[in-house]
C-alpha cells in the first residue's frame, strides 16, 4: 500500500530539471534538480551539452564521477553525456536531518587529458513519502484534580522525515468536552502540541480519559498518524514545583571532560512532605540526542558531560527540565536550557587526492596539470581556515583552481638524468591555536626522452701501435656514456669513412658496433705508413638519434725488422771485396770506408761497426761510427801480403740486426798511385791523371744537353708517364758492367763517406742534385785501367744516360 502511495505521488509530480551555472572565482558549478525516487535509468540531464565538452571524446578522456558514502546514485553515459539514476535516492536517507532547507548531493565529475574537473550540486526534491508518527504510541498523563482550568500539559510530539509542506502540517483531538490542544510551532518549523485542560476535572465523576491525538502532514495526498493519550485523574496536589528562572543559557567548551558540571538547576515547591520533594526529568521537547549527551541529576538537578561533545555534530542543544513533586497528585514545573558549544581546534585538516598523472615525461611543459588535491577541516572560523604549501625545493607550484581546490603544476624544466623521481609531500595546515596539520606524500615518476648525446671520456684518442700487428689485433676500446635510459642509451659506434690513398678506413681498422672495442683489419709496416688520423662516432637508438664523434691518432710504431744493408764497398752477392794496396803505406791511411744503411726509425737505425774478424788486431783499425779502416801502422817483412778483414754493421734495435762484409787486402811492392783526399766543395783533382778530366768533361757535357732534350720532350707531351713511386734508400747495381755500380740516395755525410772510399778505389765520384734540392745522386764509375780514352768516352756517357734514366724513373 505504502509503495502504491508512492508511485501515485510520482507520477502526479510534474517537475522541471533546472540547471543553474554559478561562477565562483575560476571554477563553475552545474546545478541540477530532481525530485527523490525517481526510477533507475531516468535521465538528469546531458552533462555533456551543459559542460561544452565533445561528447566524442568521453570515453577517451576518462569521464568519471565520484561516488558518494559508498554508493553510486548517478553515472554518466560515454556515449551520450547523459547524466543518469543508478539507484533510487531518498532524500531522507541521504539528508537524515530536517534542519537543512534543501537537500544537496555534491558530485564530482573529472575528465583526463587535460585533467579538468566540474563541481556538480544535485538538489534532491523531496516528496510525500513519509506518514507522521509518534515516538510513543500511548501517552499517560496524570492529572489532578484540582488542576485549573486552562491548564497545558506537553505531549509527545509526531515526527514527519518529509520537510516542506509534506511536513506534518496540523493536529487533531478526538471529541473531548475537558481537553483540547494547542499547537506550537519550533524555531526549525516543526510542529508542538499542548493539551489543555478546559474543564475542571473531576475524578469521582470520571477518572480518566481516553483521548487520540492525529498528527496530519500538508501532503498530496495527505498522510497521517495516531497516538492514544490516557489521561488518570489524581488527587489533589494543588502546588507545582517552580524553577529559579524560565530558561537558562550555558556555555561550554567542546571536548570537555566527561562528568563535568554544566549547570545545577534549583527548583521548589510550596508543599511539604512528599508533595515538596521533586525530582528532576527531562521533558518530551528534549531531543534523545541531548539525552544521550547530558546526564541529568533526578535528585538534585545536575546536568553534568555525559559524552563526548564535538563542536562540529551539535552547536546547540535545546533542552527542557520537569520537576515534579513527590505529592499524590504531583505537580511540576518545567525550565528551559540551552547550551552552546564553543569551538575548540581538535580536528586535523584533511587532503584528498583527486586525481594524479605519474609517469610523465621528462620533457612536460611548463604549467601542465600533474595533480588535483582537495582540502577541507571540519573546525569553525580560523581554525577551520588552512594554508597549503610544497617544499620551495621542488620544481612544482599549487595554484587554486576552486574553493578548496588545488592544482599542483610543473613550475620548472624537469631533468630525469638528475632527479630520476620525486617524493611530492603536501602539507596542509589550519589557522588555529595551536594550528593542526596534515601532509600526503605522492611520487611522481619521470620518463626518459632521448636529451642527452653520447660523450667520450676524451675528444683526441692517440693510440700507438707496433707495426707488424698480427690481422685483427685489439688496438684500444673507445667507449661513450650517455646517461639516459633504455634504447636512448643502447650504443652503436661505426668509423665514419675516410679514404687515404685510395684506401678507405673500413679496409684499415674495424670496430665492435656495441662496445666500441677497435681493432687492425691488416698489417702495417712502419716503413710504409706511419700515422693515421680518422673519426669514430657513437650513435644512440633514440628518436631522433643523437649522435658525437671523437678523433682517432694511430701512431705506428717501429719495429727493428730491417737488416742494415752494406752499400759500400760494392760487392756480388755473397762474394769478397778485394783491394790491393802498397806495402809502403803510412800510419793512419784510409784503406775502405763501410757505408750501410737501415730503413727502420732512427733509434733503430743508428749503426755502428766492428771487426768480426781481422788478420792481424795491431796492423788496422775500424771506427765504429763511420765504418772507416785505417792502418795502425806501417807494414813490415813479417806481415802477411794476404789480410781478411771481416767488418759486422750492427743497428741500435732490440734484437740488433746485422749484415757483414769481407775486405781481402793483397799487398803489393810496387808503388801504387795514391789520391788525395779533399774536401766536398773543391772541384780540382790534382792527381787524377787528364783522361779523367776529359771523361769528366764529356760527362758534364753530354749530362747537360740530355737534360735539355728531357726538358723539351716533357713540355711536348699532353699528359705526362705515371712512374712507379721512389724507394727509400734504394741502391741500383749491375754487376761486372762498366756503368754506374751503385746509385743511392743519400745526405751529404754519406756521400762524403762514399767518396772517400770510392776516390781510394780509383773511381770517378759525380754528385747530382736532386729536384727540390733535398737529397742528391750519387753515381760511382769504375776506373778501368787498360781502356782507351774512347773507351772511357763511351763509358762516360752510358753513365750520365743511365743517370739521366734514374733521375727520370724517380722524380717523373
Amino acid at each position: 500500500m505504502e509503495s502504491r502511495k508512492k508511485s501515485k505521488a510520482l507520477k502526479r509530480y510534474v517537475f522541471v530539471i533546472i540547471v543553474i551555472s554559478l561562477l565562483n572565482a575560476a571554477s563553475s558549478v552545474t546545478h541540477y534538480s530532481i525530485p527523490e525516487e525517481l526510477d533507475e535509468g531516468s535521465i538528469v540531464a546531458n552533462l555533456a551539452t551543459d559542460l561544452g565538452l565533445d561528447v566524442g571524446t568521453l570515453s577517451r578522456r576518462k569521464i568519471r564521477l565520484d561516488t558518494l558514502a559508498n554508493k553510486k546514485y548517478l553515472d554518466i553515459n560515454k556515449e551520450t553525456g547523459e547524466l543518469f539514476i543508478v539507484e533510487r535516492i531518498d532524500r531522507e536517507y541521504i539528508c537524515n536531518t530536517k534542519a537543512a532547507a534543501t537537500c544537496v548531493l555534491k558530485l564530482d565529475a573529472t575528465i583526463e587529458n587535460p585533467v579538468r574537473m566540474f563541481n556538480i550540486e544535485l538538489e534532491i526534491v523531496d516528496i510525500n513519502d513519509n506518514a507522521p508518527h509518534f515516538r510513543r504510541d500511548t501517552m499517560h498523563l496524570d492529572i489532578s484534580e484540582s488542576t485549573h482550568v486552562g491548564e497545558r500539559f506537553s505531549l509527545n510530539n509526531a515526527v514527519d522525515p518529509d520537510i516542506g509542506v509534506n511536513s506534518i502540517k496540523t493536529y487533531y483531538l478526538s471529541e473531548s468536552d475537558h481537553f483540547s490542544i494547542e499547537i506550537q510551532t519550533g524555531r526549525d518549523g516543526s510542529k508542538f502540541t499542548d493539551l489543555i485542560l478546559k474543564k475542571a476535572l473531576d475524578r469521582e465523576e470520571q477518572a480518566s480519559h481516553n483521548l487520540i491525538l492525529t498528527a496530519v502532514d500538508g501532503g498530496v495526498p495527505a498522510r497521517s498518524g495516531t497516538a492514544s493519550i490516557i489521561v488518570r485523574v489524581l488527587d489533589t496536589n494543588d502546588n507545582a514545583p517552580q524553577f529559579d528562572k524560565d530558561s537558562y543559557t550555558i556555555n561550554l567548551t567542546e571536548n570537555s571532560p566527561i562528568g563535568s558540571l554544566v549547570v545545577k538547576l534549583n527548583a521548589t515547591d510550596k508543599d511539604e512532605g512528599s508533595n515538596s520533594d521533586l525530582l528532576y526529568s527531562y521533558s518530551l521537547y528534549t531531543s534523545e540526542k541531548t539525552q544521550q549527551t547530558f546526564s541529568l541529576n533526578p535528585n538534585n538537578g545536575e546536568i553534568r558531560v555525559k559524552e563526548m561533545i564535538n563542536y562540529e555534530d551539535f552547536r546547540i542543544y535545546d533542552m527542557e527540565i520537569i520537576a515534579t513533586d513527590k505529592g499524590t497528585n504531583s505537580l511540576s514545573g518545567k525550565c528551559k536550557v540551552k547550551i552552546l558549544i564553543t569551538d575548540m581546534n581538535d580536528n586535523h585538516p584533511e587532503i584528498s587526492i583527486k586525481s594524479f598523472s605519474s609517469p610523465v615525461k621528462e620533457d612536460v611543459a611548463v604549467n601542465t596539470v600533474i595533480a588535483v588535491v582537495s582540502v577541507s577541516d571540519k573546525d569553525s572560523g580560523e581554525n577551520g581556515q588552512v594554508d597549503i604549501h610544497i617544499s620551495d625545493d621542488l620544481p612544482f607550484a599549487l595554484k587554486e583552481s576552486s574553493d578548496n581546490y588545488y592544482e599542483l603544476l610543473v613550475s620548472e624544466p624537469l631533468d630525469r638524468e638528475r632527479v630520476p623521481e620525486y617524493d611530492i609531500t603536501i602539507t596542509v595546515t589550519d589557522r588555529g591555536n595551536p594550528p593542526l596539520s596534515d601532509n600526503e606524500t605522492i611520487t611522481l615518476e619521470l620518463l626518459d626522452v632521448n636529451d642527452n648525446v653520447p660523450q667520450f671520456p676524451q675528444t683526441f684518442y692517440t693510440i700507438p701501435v707496433m707495426e707488424n700487428n698480427a690481422p685483427g689485433a685489439s688496438l684500444s676500446s673507445l667507449t661513450a656514456i650517455d646517461p639516459d635510459l633504455h634504447e636512448n642509451q643502447y650504443l652503436v659506434y661505426f668509423i665514419i669513412e675516410k679514404e687515404i690513398a685510395n684506401t678507405s678506413m673500413s679496409m684499415l681498422f674495424s670496430i665492435n658496433p656495441e662496445n666500441g672495442n677497435l681493432y687492425a683489419l691488416k698489417t702495417f709496416d712502419y716503413e710504409i705508413e706511419k700515422e693515421f688520423l680518422f673519426h669514430i662516432e657513437a650513435r644512440d637508438s633514440g628518436v631522433p638519434p643523437l649522435s658525437s664523434n671523437v678523433t682517432v691518432h694511430i701512431i705506428i710504431m717501429d719495429q727493428n725488422d730491417n737488416t742494415p744493408l752494406i752499400v759500400s764497398p760494392w760487392r756480388a752477392h755473397g762474394s769478397e771485396v778485394k783491394e790491393k794496396i802498397p806495402r809502403s803505406t803510412d800510419k793512419g791511411t784510409l784503406i775502405a770506408k763501410v757505408i750501410a744503411i737501415d730503413s727502420d726509425s732512427v733509434h733503430n737505425s743508428r749503426i755502428t761497426y766492428q771487426f768480426l774478424q781481422n788478420t792481424d788486431a795491431t796492423l788496422f783499425s775500424l771506427d765504429q761510427y763511420n765504418g772507416e779502416i785505417r792502418t795502425m801502422r806501417m807494414f813490415s817483412y813479417r806481415d802477411s801480403r794476404d789480410q781478411r778483414l771481416v767488418v759486422i754493421a750492427k743497428d741500435n734495435g732490440e734484437p740488433a740486426l746485422s749484415a757483414t762484409v769481407t775486405i781481402k787486402l793483397s799487398t803489393v811492392e810496387t808503388a801504387l798511385k795514391t789520391y788525395t783526399e779533399v774536401p766536398l766543395e773543391y772541384d780540382i783533382f790534382s792527381d787524377l791523371n787528364l783522361y779523367l778530366v776529359i771523361g769528366l768533361g764529356s760527362v758534364s757535357f753530354l749530362l747537360l744537353i740530355t737534360i735539355l732534350v728531357t726538358i723539351v720532350l716533357k713540355c711536348q707531351k699532353a699528359k705526362p708517364s705515371k712512374a712507379a713511386p721512389p724507394c727509400r734508400n734504394s741502391v741500383i747495381s749491375e754487376r761486372n758492367s762498366t756503368i754506374a755500380d751503385s746509385t743511392l740516395v743519400s745526405n751529404d755525410a754519406y756521400w762524403y763517406s762514399l767518396f772517400l772510399a770510392e776516390t781510394r778505389k780509383g773511381k770517378l765520384v759525380v754528385r747530382q742534385p736532386v729536384p727540390k734540392g733535398a737529397r742528391y745522386i750519387v753515381s760511382s764509375i769504375p776506373r778501368s785501367t787498360g781502356l782507351t780514352e774512347t773507351s772511357d768516352s763511351a763509358a762516360s756517357t752510358l753513365q750520365v744516360r743511365k743517370s739521366t734514366s734514374i733521375i727520370k724513373e724517380r722524380f717523373s
